[in-house]
């Protein structure tokens, strides 16, 4: 069943009476959370480092030896997530840096994705951040977005957050909303819907993040850490693979908070456009050789509603 955004009941086993729909989600004021309480590590064990004591605040590393990642404890159906990042300095082509959701280890062949994906380059240009998406398995669609930063990733942290509900993704950088996808009948499967984890990775994309692969990544550069802070985790706990038919275990409040959201205020639009405008370096959308006929959510890319 595809979900609609209007003001109805939320189709998961803590079924709630949704508000009002509203414009915008505001994040502040929602709780922060450990390593410990909330991650795993997921490779590359010794180069996931704490950097207090707390656990608030964590590194990951590459080097010849090894990537590193770690993973969230819990799975989510529909969610708030935020990090605040700050990427690796100097020469990093060919490095790969992630803050993303899926469902691969439980669905193979038919996985959900969302994701942000920091892409290094030679030394003094910026990093490009990109996003993407896949539903269902749909990796031969890719949604691919890239853009310049407006500031320096390496010199201090910045929060990168995604809001995934039913019928809405965004993808927002220090509170601007740079990119939304909203839901569209015509999409089918290719939307995200099926419960998904949180990773975060550091690994070697020699072979395609840097000029199409031409630049790779030198060694000697390394070890290459970025440092992840600030976490936030709201959303529905669901069971691994879960759907949108299947039942999330703890909703409440949450559930109906998330689904409220009804697309952007005017405010974010203007931000989103005005970013959009000068810091968009590719989209999929405009691609006519990748795809000559547009996927069917183009249409309301960049748009709010």
């Amino acid at each position: 069943m595809l979900f609609n955004i209007s003001c109805r009941r939320f189709l998961i086993l803590c079924t709630v009476l949704i508000p009002p729909c509203v414009f915008g989600f505001s994040s502040h004021g929602l709780p922060t959370s450990s390593f410990n309480e909330s991650f795993v590590r997921l490779f590359g064990n010794d180069h996931v480092v704490f950097l207090d004591d707390g656990g608030k605040s964590v590194e990951i590393s590459l080097d010849r030896s090894s990537g590193s990642g770690f993973a969230s404890q819990l799975t989510y159906l529909y969610s708030y997530f935020s990090a605040s990042l700050k990427l690796p300095g100097n020469y990093t082509a060919g490095v790969v840096v992630t803050y993303y959701t899926s469902n691969a280890a439980e669905h193979k062949t038919n996985h959900d994705e969302i994701d942000f994906e920091f892409l290094g380059n030679t030394g003094g240009n910026h990093w490009t951040l990109q996003t993407n998406l896949y539903g269902n398995g749909s990796t031969g669609r890719g949604r691919e977005e890239r853009y310049a930063l407006w500031f320096d990733p390496t010199q201090d942290f910045h929060a990168y957050s995604i809001l995934w509900t039913s019928a809405w993704i965004v993808y927002y950088v220090d509170d601007v909303p740079v990119r939304v996808v909203r839901r569209v009948d015509a999409m089918g499967g290719d939307f995200p819907s099926k419960a998904m984890t949180l990773l975060a990775t550091i690994w070697d994309g020699s072979d395609w993040a840097t000029g199409g692969g031409r630049k790779k990544v030198d060694y000697k550069h390394a070890p290459f850490i970025a440092k992840y802070s600030d976490f936030v985790l709201y959303g529905c706990h669901a069971n691994p693979g879960a759907g949108e038919e299947l039942a999330a275990e703890t909703c409440g409040d949450i559930a109906a908070d998330l689904n409220t959201f009804n697309g952007l205020t005017a405010e974010e639009r203007g931000k989103m456009e005005n970013f959009r405008v000068k810091n968009m370096m590719y989209s999929y959308c405009n691609d006519r050789s990748r795809y000559p006929t547009p996927l069917p959510e183009c249409s309301a890319v960049g748009k709010s509603s």
